[in-house]
């Protein structure tokens, strides 16, 4: 039984949430082989992000562990995940779309001879690879060819976090220790990055209240913030919202922004420019209000309200209130 490989990311003594999406997108890949899920962590000392996957689903965890890993650089992770995949051979292999992915994967993928599939947004039968291309106006669709590993990252938002299941057994955990010498790291590992303390993550919220141009002027958000007030849920904006600096540009989703897959994902006067709905289109509930019924937010909706926004916001945030 051959078994996909996802490499999970740690962020702050933790695996990211962008790696669970990953792991998703691996048991989705591995159910049409009939094969099986294996997690990588690497590190120093990777006990408790080898817990963390092993209470994911994950049926084997790779534990990739050496001093000089304490640390990202990408010529250690480079140089640690091709030793373990020459070694260990898997045939698929999938990673998290992310920064970090991004600045070591195309080294990973020119040492071992092949080809990153990059930021794929679905998985279909063969197995198909599809991205997104001109800022989600075009599908691409991509199969692997060759004898050696396909190596994939994954979109954030792609996939559901909580998609794993719980594996049933104890998985298996074994410890890979690459042959790392200090010269042959070439970059001094800083600081990691750190937004402001203002910054939101909006890909880790549950419920989304965007709002767009249909709010007119910047006096008008106060409507669209008791209404995300009351739900509990976090204010978002589309561009031109952002760019004329209503809201911070840490709260736009889209092409240029951030990327997220809430439960319920209100957009609030927004019209659905292909370079927003990339960025939201993964929600698991999408509810439109927007005056014009033609609209293209209405396509991808599940839910959509034709209507002035001034009048049915104020509505929906009363009647939110009173059932509470």
């Amino acid at each position: 039984m051959s078994a996909v490989y996802v490499v999970l990311e740690e962020r702050d003594g933790r695996v990211s949430r962008a790696s669970w999406e990953a792991l998703a997108a691996g048991q989705k890949l591995a159910a049409q082989s009939g094969g099986a899920v294996t997690a990588v962590v690497l590190g120093a000392t990777t006990q408790a992000l080898a817990n963390e996957a092993a209470a994911r689903g994950a049926t084997q965890v790779v534990r990739v562990e050496h001093p000089l890993l304490a640390h990202y650089t990408s010529d250690g992770y480079t140089l640690a995940l091709q030793q373990m995949i020459q070694k260990l051979a898997p045939p698929q292999v999938v990673f998290p779309h992310t920064y970090q992915v991004r600045d070591f994967a195309p080294a990973l993928a020119a040492r071992l001879n092949e080809v990153l599939i990059s930021d794929v947004v679905a998985i279909g039968d063969g197995p198909v690879f599809t991205r997104q291309l001109l800022q989600g106006r075009l599908a691409g669709n991509y199969r692997h060819h060759g004898d050696g590993p396909c190596l994939i990252s994954v979109q954030a938002g792609a996939f559901r976090a909580d998609e794993p299941s719980s594996a049933s057994t104890q998985p298996a955990i074994e410890t890979f220790t690459p042959q790392i010498d200090a010269s042959q790291i070439r970059t001094k590992p800083g600081e990691p990055f750190r937004g402001t303390a203002q910054t939101v993550d909006l890909g880790s919220a549950p419920l989304i209240v965007s709002v767009g141009r249909g709010i007119k002027e910047a006096d008008n958000l106060p409507i669209v913030q008791e209404l995300a007030t009351a739900l509990g849920a976090e204010l978002a904006a589309s561009r031109p919202i952002c760019d004329n600096g209503w809201l911070p540009m840490e709260r736009q989703v889209g092409s240029s922004g951030q990327t997220v897959s809430p439960k319920l994902y209100l957009a609030v006067g927004i019209s659905g420019a292909i370079q927003h709905l990339v960025g939201m289109k993964g929600s698991q509930c999408i509810v439109a209000i927007n005056k014009d019924p033609d609209a293209p937010i209405f396509e991808v909706a599940d839910y959509g309200i034709v209507g002035d926004l001034f009048e049915v916001v104020p509505a929906l945030t009363e009647a939110i209130k009173a059932a509470k």
